[in-house]
């Protein structure tokens, strides 16, 4: 008779993912400074010392939270022909998936008014994207580069999904796409131009 019970390796996996997508969920509904350890452990129906064991800190369990809520392999993949096309999409795409778009919210609306959650959002997110972005653009001021474009679509984010600017809010994505493919060619420098999301990063997620 084949024992199939865990092993403790999965045991801890299982365990892990249970305080991440808990800690998600509440960094969502509270924010940064209204989720504790405890409520998390709760949630995930697990000892705090286990959440301390898994992530060091509120702040690790928060600097793992989001850095799962934010892909960027999209980014990753995407050559200089398609990266106008990708940049909208790592927004848009995230934004308007109904899972993660609570994550993503609580992550930004908390880097905004804590000092902590803001250091994770710079440090750690948005450094993965634009370091994702200036090695596809290359050249000496590629990380500038690649800062200016990811505060233009952090700009369209906020403006677009967490204040609702009308115009923004009811925009198609093919409009914010059309209109803001100029100006992010621009800020990416010289460079073949923008397939429009042609080429062969089309339909993956961002």
């Amino acid at each position: 008779m084949t024992d199939e019970s865990p092993t403790r390796a999965e045991r801890r996996t299982r365990s892990r993912q249970a305080i991440l997508s808990a800690a998600q969920a509440l960094f969502a509904e509270r924010g940064y400074e209204r989720t504790s350890i405890r409520t998390v452990a709760d949630r995930a129906e697990v000892d705090p010392a286990l959440v301390m064991q898994h992530f060091g800190s509120k702040d690790g369990l928060f600097a793992s939270a989001a850095q799962g809520s934010v892909p960027v392999e999209g980014l990753i993949g995407a050559g200089r022909e398609e990266l106008t096309h990708a940049l909208v999409h790592h927004v848009v795409d995230a934004f308007e998936d109904p899972e993660q778009r609570p994550a993503i919210e609580a992550l930004m609306r908390s880097s905004l008014t804590h000092p902590v959650a803001g250091q994770v959002m710079r440090d750690q997110v948005m450094a993965d994207a634009q370091a994702a972005v200036a090695d596809t653009i290359g050249g000496s001021d590629a990380a500038l580069r690649a800062a200016l474009l990811n505060a233009t679509m952090l700009g369209v984010a906020i403006g677009r999904y967490l204040l609702e600017v009308p115009a923004l809010a009811a925009a198609d994505v093919e409009d914010l796409e059309r209109i803001l493919t100029p100006s992010l060619e621009a800020l990416a420098g010289p460079g073949g131009r923008s397939t429009g999301g042609r080429g062969p990063g089309v339909g993956r997620r961002v």
